[in-house]
C-alpha cells in the first residue's frame, strides 16, 4: 500500500512526505520532483507547453508511481483534480488529505514566486482562495483520510499519517 499525500500547495506535502519515509523506510517521490528532473522547470513548462501538457506529465508519472508498492507519494496541488490520477493512486494506496487554513496556506506561498499558478498574478490571496474553493471539496471527496495541519509541525502530521496507515 502506498501513502498519498494530496492537498493544496503550501501545505507542506513534500516535507510531511520526507518525515513519513524516514519513519517508515518507505521510499519517496513527489510528483514535481520527478516531473522537475525529467523535464525542467515547472514554471518553465507551465509558459512554453502550457498546463495541458504539465497535466498529462503528471499523469504518466502517477502510472508509473501507482504501479508500485510501499512508497510515499507527494502530489502536485493539481494532480487528484483529475479523475484518472485518483483513481490510479486509490487502487494502490491510501490519499490522505493533508487541510490548512486560507490564512496558513497564504503565509506560505506569499513569497514563493516558482509557484505557476499564483505567478504575476499580482492577486495571490485572490487567486489562492480561489484555487482553495475550486479545489477542496474534491480533495475531500478522493480523500480516505483527512489531516488537518494547521499549528501542528512536521513531525506530528508525519506521525499521525503514519499512525492512521498502520491502522489499516
Amino acid at each position: 500500500m502506498n501513502i498519498v499525500l494530496c492537498g493544496m500547495m503550501g501545505v507542506g506535502k513534500s516535507s510531511v512526505g520526507i518525515r513519513i519515509a524516514e519513519l517508515t523506510g518507505r521510499r519517496w517521490f513527489d510528483t514535481d520532483v520527478v516531473i522537475s528532473d525529467r523535464h525542467g522547470r515547472i514554471s518553465d513548462i507551465f509558459e512554453f507547453y502550457g498546463e495541458a501538457h504539465f497535466r498529462a506529465l503528471e499523469t504518466d508519472v502517477v502510472r508509473e508511481l501507482a504501479g508500485q508498492d510501499g512508497l510515499v507519494i507527494s502530489t502536485g496541488g493539481g494532480l487528484v483534480l483529475k479523475y484518472e490520477n485518483s483513481e490510479l493512486l486509490k487502487r494502490g494506496g491510501k490519499i490522505f488529505f493533508m487541510r490548512a487554513s486560507f490564512e496558513t496556506l497564504l503565509s506560505r506561498v506569499r513569497a514563493d514566486e516558482t509557484r505557476p499558478l499564483l505567478k504575476d498574478t499580482g492577486k495571490t490571496a485572490e487567486k489562492l482562495g480561489q484555487l482553495l474553493e475550486e479545489r477542496m471539496p474534491v480533495y475531500e471527496s478522493v480523500a480516505d483520510y483527512i489531516v488537518d495541519t494547521d499549528g501542528k509541525t512536521v513531525d506530528e502530521v508525519a506521525r499521525e499519517i503514519v499512525s492512521l496507515a498502520e491502522a489499516q
